[in-house]
């Protein structure tokens, strides 16, 4: 199996303070593959190695089977790269933003040409392409944002939060488009996010959590790790609540940010059991199917979203 992606051990401080902590990582060739987790999780840190900006500090990190630290010429080539902030010229129409990247990579006619109608084509750019980026809306404009990470060709198409800004609909055709680019073009796809459900639309997943990788897999294997069903608890006071629960249950019952989270064994019946022996103390009982949120705690004990001490996104 060939990957897109490998990283090793990689470690990344800024001045004391950790972004990476010995993260370890592998991206199948060929996949749309996501990297989630929560602000301060490290992700934009990993996005800045891969991309070439930042070197690592320590760790091994290979894109497309080239060294990120000794092979940055070749790392280049092989990637295209959509940030989360705006990379369009505005006062360019879209024809004249895409050939602007082109050049950059030393595009001449008519390899350009053909390249520029294909993509305008696949992404349904033709009709636009006369038409200055600044009077297209935010889901047409991030269609001219992939037009120019891909005009070159590249084996790996990297983006950071590339939903941010987006509508629903903008959202849903966006991932249409990253969809065709995977099995028309052959291209590996890596993106960063901080939002399940987009997350959940991936191939593959890696979740991460204070710079390192806490889980990885396909969306489905991940809500297997967290059981049948979930059963999280509301009440006012948890940590005196949850070891009488334990007790009258006689299966682990973990308090999480303020909540009760009962062992992936516990069913309908013990709820129906909890609601009659403390009536008073609960406020309320969510039973389901595991989300991606679930199995977030069970690998930090915390859930996705949770106050911090710092505001950074490293």
């Amino acid at each position: 199996m060939s990957f897109a992606i490998q990283v090793e051990d990689l470690h990344h401080d800024y001045g004391g303070r950790v972004a990476l902590d010995g993260l370890h990582l592998t991206v199948d060739e060929g996949q749309i593959f996501a990297l989630l987790g929560p602000n301060g999780s490290g992700k934009t840190t990993l996005f800045r190695i891969l991309c070439t900006l930042i070197p690592p500090k320590s760790g091994r990190v290979k894109l497309a089977g080239f060294d990120v630290a000794t092979q940055q010429a070749a790392v280049r080539a092989a990637i295209g790269i959509v940030f989360q902030s705006p990379s369009l010229d505005k006062k360019l129409t879209v024809r004249e933003n895409i050939r602007c990247q082109a050049a950059l990579y030393g595009l001449r006619r008519p390899e350009l040409e053909k390249r520029e109608a294909e993509l305008m084509q696949q992404l349904g750019l033709l009709d636009r392409a006369h038409e200055f980026t600044e009077t297209l809306s935010g889901g047409l404009r991030r269609r001219v944002e992939l037009a120019k990470g891909m005009v070159h060709r590249p084996r790996l198409l990297l983006l950071d939060e590339p939903s941010t800004g987006l509508d629903p609909g903008a959202r849903a055709d966006m991932w249409q488009y990253l969809q065709r680019l995977r099995d028309e073009f052959g291209v590996s796809v890596v993106l960063t996010t901080h939002l399940l459900e987009e997350a959940d639309r991936a191939d593959s997943i890696a979740i991460m959590n204070a710079g390192r990788t806490v889980a990885t897999g396909t969306p489905d294997e991940l809500r297997d790790q967290a059981g049948e069903t979930t059963v999280s608890i509301e009440c006012d006071d948890a940590e005196a609540l949850a070891p009488l629960i334990q007790q009258r249950l006689s299966c682990p019952a973990t308090v999480v940010d303020r909540q009760i989270r009962l062992d992936a064994g516990a069913g309908q019946a013990d709820v129906g059991l909890l609601m009659q022996t403390f009536p008073d103390e609960i406020k309320a009982i969510r039973i389901g199917k595991p989300t991606l949120e679930d199995v977030f705690v069970t690998h930090t004990g915390h859930q996705f979203w949770r106050p911090k001490d710092t505001t950074d996104d490293n």
